[in-house]
């Protein structure tokens, strides 16, 4: 599935790229239905695929065409399904690709002769290929609606498999974790205050621009890059403290009071509203726990450390009282692998290089069941350093996959092979259906599906 969604992903984008072949006669190759694919779409496509090193299985004249007409069947059958965009989350993702390409490119007018396009025009163009890639998507997951699987059609997949195919399972492990993050002195967040009410007072006062601001200073360092535009959302797309104030704002030149969050203290400016969406620029500074709070928090650790070691409570215990972590706390310091990507989401267990980089090190020499020594580390949630100590709850290393302890990866696998069974007998079922022309030169080809040049 994910294959299909990122082929899918890159036909759409191919829209944006400049046209460097603006010199070539334009004609069309394939005709799909009612719709035509030009050689100009083919080479746009090709040209991006190269600039972005994206490899390609084949002759690029052979399979971007391709690429192109199964998309084209998927929004000729949303057409008639009704199957339309969410206006608001297209308008939203348009807004966040602009700023970011601006940002990237260093302004509109770089981003203009970039594209060799009106900036409003780039923006009509991104806002249509999201649209599509959105339907494209809703239609794929309608025709393959919810795929169920019994444990014994797992199992018969895996009998099925030669030996020397079984996938190769890479190590996993599972982590206990507590962390303690040190006390921030009052000194350090008055300062850090008194600097955003400087900022306020110079934006107010017209002797700097917010934004020149955001840039030199904000260190939400994304946004930053942008004057620290965030690019129009929802108020269920912020973080309630931030979205409370944004959403009270309605004077561009003003600047909002200062908020503090988890992630620190920031001030907002409005851009613009529309409707149930904002678009503001925000800084955010974070206020830095010294270096003698850290070695407070680490002798703090290191006599839990030796209360572990010497059996004066459990680990799960410690994790539940003393660990500073709200998303392993009440689950007694068990880590959850919150990739999306990974074939282990949602579960206790990690891929070494799943796991954030100082804990992946600790972990790596350490046996089951041994707990670490104290250590600093930047928390994901918060990017707050912290002081950390882990416990290996287990490990299993590396091997083929066996139906005991591999059932879950084995599952996913099985439905990922079924996901794309079923569109592959969908898409044989459309080129049956739908009227499919190929010019000359551009039809001997060894075509992913065979159904597309007719007798």
């Amino acid at each position: 599935m994910k294959r299909f969604l990122g082929v899918f992903f890159l036909a759409c984008c191919s829209c944006c790229m400049l046209m460097a072949q603006k010199n070539v006669v334009d004609e069309i190759v394939w005709v799909v239905g009612d719709e035509a694919i030009l050689l100009s779409d083919v080479e746009t496509q090709r040209l991006y695929m190269a600039n972005e090193g994206q490899y390609l299985n084949g002759d690029p004249y052979c399979v971007i065409p391709e690429q192109l007409a199964i998309q084209k069947l998927y929004l000729h059958q949303a057409k008639l399904d009704s199957i339309e965009a969410n206006e608001s989350q297209v308008i939203q993702q348009t807004e966040r690709w602009m700023n970011y390409v601006t940002g990237q490119l260093g302004s509109k007018e770089k981003m203009e002769e970039y594209f060799n396009k009106k900036y409003s025009q780039i923006k009509e163009e991104r806002k249509e290929i999201i649209k599509e890639q959105q339907i494209v998507e809703q239609m794929q997951h309608k025709i393959i609606g919810e795929v169920k699987l019994t444990p014994s059609e797992v199992r018969k997949y895996f009998n099925q498999l030669p030996q020397d195919s079984l996938p190769y399972i890479p190590p996993t492990v599972e982590v206990q974790i507590i962390t303690m993050e040190p006390k921030i002195p009052f000194e350090e967040t008055d300062a850090i205050k008194a600097r955003l009410r400087g900022f306020t007072e110079q934006i107010t006062s017209g002797e700097m621009e917010f934004s020149t601001l955001a840039r030199m200073y904000s260190e939400d360092t994304e946004s930053a890059k942008k004057g620290g535009e965030l690019g129009f959302m929802g108020k269920g797309m912020l973080l309630p403290e931030f979205a409370n104030v944004a959403f009270n704002l309605n004077d561009p030149k003003k600047v909002s009071k200062i908020v503090e969050m988890e992630y620190g203290f920031h001030i907002i400016q409005l851009i613009e509203k529309r409707g149930d969406r904002i678009n503001c620029r925000h800084i955010l500074l974070k206020p830095q726990a010294s270096e003698k709070e850290l070695e407070i928090s680490t002798q703090r650790m290191d006599s839990l450390y030796t209360d572990l070691k010497a059996n004066k409570f459990s680990f799960e215990e410690a994790a539940m009282y003393v660990s500073y972590d709200k998303n392993t706390r009440n689950n007694k310091g068990i880590m959850v692998n919150q990739r999306p990507d990974s074939p282990h989401a949602s579960t206790p267990k990690f891929e070494l290089q799943e796991l954030p980089q100082e804990i992946g090190k600790i972990i790596y020499d350490m046996k089951v069941g041994e707990i670490s020594r104290p250590f600093r580390m930047i928390n994901e949630s918060n990017q707050k350093e912290v002081v950390a100590i882990v416990k290996l709850k287990s490990r299993v290393e590396g091997h083929k996959a066996n139906m005991a302890e591999d059932f879950q990866v084995l599952k996913s696998i099985v439905e990922d092979r079924k996901r794309t069974e079923i569109l592959n007998k969908w898409i044989a079922k459309k080129q049956a259906e739908t009227y499919i022309r190929i010019s000359d030169g551009w039809q001997k080809c060894d075509f992913k599906y065979s159904g597309w040049i007719k007798d």
